[in-house]
């Protein structure tokens, strides 16, 4: 299983980023999916999930109305489109799949995990 994330970079506040992760050996459309950050030396924490359809998707309250997850199950892909981006929203980005058909919004209720892409907000 393999999950191979993209689209991270250095952009300005209030910039926007779209994350991809493909998924290998695995068919993501039998897995609920999410995004998790982590910052160095920070536990790891929940970003956004959505469910093996794409049908219901959620996010944690800090990116409510400024990030949203999809995926294309035909293209084993999740994304993670990030407007209106803050410094705060600096980390390291992991896309996860977990065997809850409806998503997971714990880090321990993922069962496989992609290597991250950085994501960096600063002026």
């Amino acid at each position: 299983v393999q999950f191979v994330e993209s689209g991270g970079g250095l952009v300005q506040p209030g910039a926007s980023l779209r994350l991809s992760c493909v998924a290998s050996g695995l068919n993501i459309g039998t897995y609920g999916m999410g995004w998790v950050r982590q910052v160095p030396g920070k536990e790891r924490e929940y970003v956004a999930t959505i469910n093996r359809s794409g049908g219901s998707h959620r996010g944690e309250d800090s990116v409510k109305g400024r990030f949203t997850i999809s995926r294309d199950n035909a293209k084993n892909t999740v994304y993670l489109q990030m407007n209106n981006l803050r410094p705060e929203d600096t980390a390291d980005y992991f896309c996860a799949a977990t065997n809850l058909g409806y998503g997971g919004t714990r880090r321990y209720e993922y069962d496989y995990w992609g290597q991250g892409t950085q994501v960096t907000v600063s002026s």
